[in-house]
């Protein structure tokens, strides 16, 4: 192929993803029950944080840096200054995650940390584009039977953690990078969200 030719396929491949992935946040749009769950969660975090609770995030792969950046958005800031909340990712303490995965499982390694960490009225938020990660649903099994609030970000089958959340927030695809985009997308929304009912004054 020539140069001339190669650039337009390339600029063509980039062009759909770009397609694909406002596809997948223009049917956020129209999809009440995803804004309903995003404002609810937010609200439950605000709840949690104002009674001195914390927002525990975990994921595997590309959900576990997407869990560590939302925790970076809490501790640090978002869009206002504003004192830090307790927000913190499980998937970041890698003696925690290989001790515990080599005693008792790599199914352990996000549930055990709950066990020592969480506490009734915190809320714990598990990222999985298939919803079917056995580490991230046995951990919110876990902080279910804690009384930790439990929320499941997913994509649109919802999988098994469905069963499990008490909220799962769906993303209308099926395209593991889309899921992820959107992801992020719901996440920074909440952080909007949180902030902005915590510190109305800045």
């Amino acid at each position: 192929m020539k140069q001339a030719e190669v650039t337009e396929t390339l600029r063509s491949l980039v062009k759909d993803r770009v397609r694909s992935s406002i596809q997948a946040k223009q049917a956020l749009l129209s999809d009440t029950g995803f804004q309903d769950a995003v404002a609810a969660v937010a609200m439950k975090i605000v709840d949690s944080l104002r009674e001195g609770g914390k927002l525990f995030l975990f994921g595997n792969g590309g959900s576990a840096t997407d869990a560590e950046h939302l925790a970076a958005e809490f501790t640090g800031r978002y869009l206002k200054e504003r004192r830090g909340l307790a927000a913190m990712a499980l998937n970041v303490n890698l003696s925690a995650m290989t001790a515990i995965g080599n005693d008792y499982g790599f199914e352990a390694i996000f549930a055990r940390q709950m066990e020592a960490l969480g506490k009734a009225g915190d809320v714990a938020i598990g990222i999985t584009t298939s919803g079917n990660s056995r580490n991230v649903i046995r951990a919110l099994e876990v902080a279910k039977s804690m009384r930790i609030f439990t929320v499941a970000l997913t994509g649109e089958s919802g999988g098994k953690v469905q069963n499990i959340a008490e909220c799962t927030i769906r993303i209308p695809s099926q395209e593991t990078p889309r899921i992820q985009e959107c992801h992020i997308l719901t996440g920074h929304i909440i952080c909007e969200l949180v902030e902005n009912a915590m510190f109305e004054d800045k």
